[in-house]
């Protein structure tokens, strides 16, 4: 059976088909370009009627007839001047034209070829952590489209990602801290060094956020802060982060930063802290910062195992008990601390167990600050004395209701040459300088929330309250004033902080206390009854009913 041919208007309908829509296509655009006045008045026509209309719904009931009034006596002014219509209505569609002007900017879609090339290079890298040969459709592979897996994106100044949204599958082991640090290395590395980035893990959408954190202000100096008593400011973090602000005096400006403020006294779960740093990262500043604001309320000692004289400045001020920088003096200092705090926890027990308020004389705060305790452990070792980190076991362990505070600072290098109640009871952390991440995890006992970087200013750093969140730390600058590379500035600002003169200094050591002016030693032993052993500490106990 021979096949018959198509009729010719089906065989050829195809292409008049086309060639109708060609033709049109072309109508249409020939009319929009004739028409296009009118279009465009008629869209600025409607964006004025749509601009009236808000304007009406949020005029308030009240006014309306004042408004419609108004509308009313414009009209009918025009109205009575010659030519007034015709100028109105000139007006009206020049307007209409401007509002109806296309403002959409004929900006490109999607990155340039330098930032697509980016994106690609990240997503090529991501490959091997998000794919496995098990998947039959899988989101990353070799040479795939890098826009399923990255649906948004930003780009700062420099052609470097500043935002990033990552998808990922579902079986990648987002629960896991080694993968999550694997990937947060690795887009660190990508998207460009020397920044700090801030990781938002969403498990449930199985989607990862990278922000480009801004760098934390380092221009804010040693000054009155706005807080109670027994608070303290650490340092300054980011603004969502914290949900307090202080305001604070830059130069001439004024303006309201988050602080990290560490609350010490009878009432905190964090009554000591300990700082940890590289050489040159801002112990000392911190310290320094701690006790301009501590002197406030409260007494100060010092001992100071850099030997350098950073806390010259605070020799013979008032509320300063003692300033050491020697091992017989730090002994002697640590050891009346210890003794002190026994007191105190003797007295305030008894007024307990009367029935009544606190003595005042256990109500004043006292603060031990160490610089680097662990060079008189050395020396102690080999004066074959002791050790003066074992007399701070009574300040750390009952310090807390006595009204005793003990802040420890050192280096990183020697946390293992710390004792156990140092590591122990410090519950506030802090840590300075340039680190790793598994740096600060082992002291901060948590990773932090960003990416460590390499370079990073004095006084820059991570701070934990107790089992608080991680925060981003920048120390107020508090140098030390009697150094030749301070500003004028700065060292102003910290001499405008220090306490009056109320015992000379000499040569800026604190001088041997004497029989009329016994120190703090000796005013301990003045206040006990000689005896062989210190007297126990009283335990509060319920009274029965035969007492």
């Amino acid at each position: 059976m021979t096949r018959r041919p198509l009729p010719r208007i089906l065989s050829n309908g195809g292409a008049q088909l086309a060639r109708s829509r060609e033709l049109a296509r072309t109508a249409a655009d020939s009319a929009t370009d004739v028409l296009h006045p009118l279009i465009t008045i008629t869209r600025g026509l409607r964006r004025l009627a749509a601009a009236g209309r808000r304007r009406w719904a949020e005029t308030p009931k009240e006014r309306r007839g004042a408004l419609l009034f108004l509308m009313a006596s414009a009209i009918l002014v025009v109205a009575l001047v010659p030519y007034g219509p015709l100028l109105a209505a000139i007006t009206l569609m020049a307007s209409a034209a401007w509002q109806g002007r296309d403002r959409a900017a004929a900006a490109t879609d999607g990155p340039d070829e330098s930032q697509s090339q980016r994106l690609t290079s990240l997503y090529e890298a991501l490959v091997p952590y998000f794919s496995t040969a098990e998947d039959p459709e899988p989101l990353y592979t070799h040479g795939g489209a890098w826009d399923k897996v990255f649906p948004t994106y930003a780009f700062d100044g420099g052609a470097r990602i500043s935002h990033l949204v990552v998808r990922y599958p579902a079986y990648f082991a987002d629960g896991e801290p080694e993968a999550r640090a694997r990937i947060e290395h690795l887009l660190a590395a990508k998207s460009g060094r020397g920044r700090e980035y801030h990781f938002l893990w969403d498990e449930e959408g199985n989607q990862l956020t990278v922000s480009v954190l801004t760098p934390l202000a380092t221009d804010i100096t040693a000054q009155r802060f706005v807080t109670a008593p027994g608070e303290i400011v650490l340092g300054f973090t980011d603004q969502t982060r914290v949900r307090r602000t202080l305001p604070v005096t830059c130069g001439e400006q004024r303006r309201d930063v988050p602080p990290v403020v560490w609350r010490t006294g009878p009432r905190s779960t964090e009554p000591h802290l300990l700082a940890l740093a590289q050489p040159g990262s801002g112990t000392s500043t911190l310290l320094r910062s701690v006790a301009l604001q501590a002197l406030q309320h409260g007494d100060v000692v010092i001992v100071d195992g850099g030997g350098t004289g950073e806390y010259a400045c605070l020799t013979g001020r008032d509320g300063v008990l003692a300033v050491e920088c020697g091992l017989a003096g730090v002994l002697a200092s640590l050891e009346w601390a210890a003794h002190e705090t026994e007191r105190r926890l003797i007295a305030i027990n008894r007024a307990h167990q009367a029935g009544h308020p606190p003595p005042d004389d256990t109500k004043r705060p006292l603060w031990i600050l160490l610089d680097r305790p662990t060079a008189f452990t050395h020396l102690a070792a080999a004066d074959d004395r002791r050790d003066p980190q074992s007399l701070l076991q009574i300040p750390l362990r009952h310090g807390r209701l006595a009204n005793v505070t003990v802040v420890v600072a050192d280096q990183l290098d020697s946390m293992e040459t710390l004792s156990e109640p140092v590591l122990h009871h410090t519950r506030a952390r802090v840590v300075l300088g340039p680190a790793t991440a598994g740096q600060v995890e082992s002291v901060l006992g948590a990773p932090p929330h960003t990416t460590p970087v390499d370079e990073v200013p004095p006084g820059r750093g991570y701070a934990r309250l107790g089992t608080g969140p991680v925060h981003r730390l920048q120390v107020p600058v508090t140098p030390h004033p009697y150094d030749d590379a301070t500003t004028d500035a700065h060292r102003q600002a910290v001499l405008d902080l220090l306490p009056p003169h109320t015992t000379p200094a000499d040569g800026g050591t604190m001088p041997e206390p004497t029989e009329d002016e016994p120190g703090p030693a000796k005013q301990k032993q003045e206040q006990e009854p000689e005896s062989a052993e210190p007297e126990p500490v009283p335990v509060l106990t319920k009274p029965t009913k035969g007492s």
